[in-house]
């Protein structure tokens, strides 16, 4: 009887063509977040290039961003900072827009929810053309916080992020790649 070899996180995601529109292939983390082990094994894998650093704060981008943050915030014992879609969180915020492929969104964080030095680390679920990312990057070093790095869980390297925020000088770790979009 042969063993069943060890799954990665690549083999826990699925892919739906088609969706949204024709053409795209999207890669679905649930599939990722629903099994207790690969999602155990992704928030360890996100962690682990950062181990032994000194990070005070974990941000999340919208919306996946959360899931995958407030797991790597509470096995850091730190704090969790959400980034949002403009008018989504209450009282005072700094914004920052960023170009989307029709047209520009903005994203928002509270004036007050990181201070100056921090060291920050940003996670999302998908790395695209690094837009979001920059976004969120961008509203982090304004509030004089530090970015320690960036997580994935992947990366779409036909598209360009990594490159994107590899140039600003940001330290980034994806668990996988995906050719094409």
């Amino acid at each position: 009887m042969k063993a069943n070899p060890m799954k990665t996180v690549q083999d826990y995601i699925r892919t739906i063509p088609d969706f949204p529109h024709e053409g795209i292939m999207f890669r679905d983390v649930t599939t990722l977040f629903s099994d207790a082990r690969g999602f155990r094994i992704a928030i360890d894998q996100l962690l682990a290039p950062f181990a032994g650093q000194d990070i005070d704060k974990v941000v999340g981008l919208e919306a996946r961003g959360f899931i995958l943050g407030g797991a790597i915030a509470h096995q850091l014992g730190k704090g969790f900072i959400p980034i949002r879609k403009k008018g989504k969180l209450p009282g005072k915020t700094i914004e920052q827009a960023y170009t989307l492929e029709y047209g520009e969104a903005v994203m928002e964080v509270h004036d007050d929810a990181l201070q100056a030095g921090e060291k920050v680390l940003l996670i999302d679920d998908l790395l695209a053309t690094g837009g979001t990312a920059e976004a969120g990057i961008k509203l982090i070093e304004r509030m004089g916080a530090i970015v320690a790095g960036c997580g994935f869980i992947i990366d779409l390297p036909d598209l360009g992020g990594r490159k994107r925020l590899e140039a600003m000088g940001i330290d980034v770790h994806v668990l996988c790649a995906f050719d094409g979009d």
